[in-house]
């Protein structure tokens, strides 16, 4: 049976991780970027866009679909390497609370 007092404990203590793993992942910057780096996005943990960087080159007023693919496939990378560095991240937490790793 568990001590509701140790319950207690223990949801506090999850409450401070969730924060800690939020402020941590704020502070994550990745980099997704296409068309040999002419289009960069940057995103922190959080998936929120921190930064868009267009070379000139890129674009072109003929062809505004190219731009359109290579901002998509730079966000997708972005955001497919925030989403590698969350489940880094949370495997570490769980790591440190003697969670088997396997689990995230």
């Amino acid at each position: 049976m568990i001590d509701p007092s140790r319950l207690q404990d223990m949801m506090r203590e999850a409450q401070r991780l969730q924060e800690r793993m939020q402020q941590d992942l704020k502070a994550k910057l990745v980099e997704g970027q296409s068309g040999g780096g002419m289009v960069k996005v940057a995103l922190n943990g959080l998936l929120e866009v921190q930064s868009v960087k267009i070379e000139k080159a890129a674009v072109d007023p003929n062809d505004v679909g190219l731009l359109e693919d290579l901002v998509r496939a730079a966000v997708a990378q972005a955001i497919a390497r925030a989403e590698e560095a969350r489940m880094e991240h949370t495997r570490s937490l769980a790591g440190s609370l003697g969670l088997p790793g396997g689990m995230f």
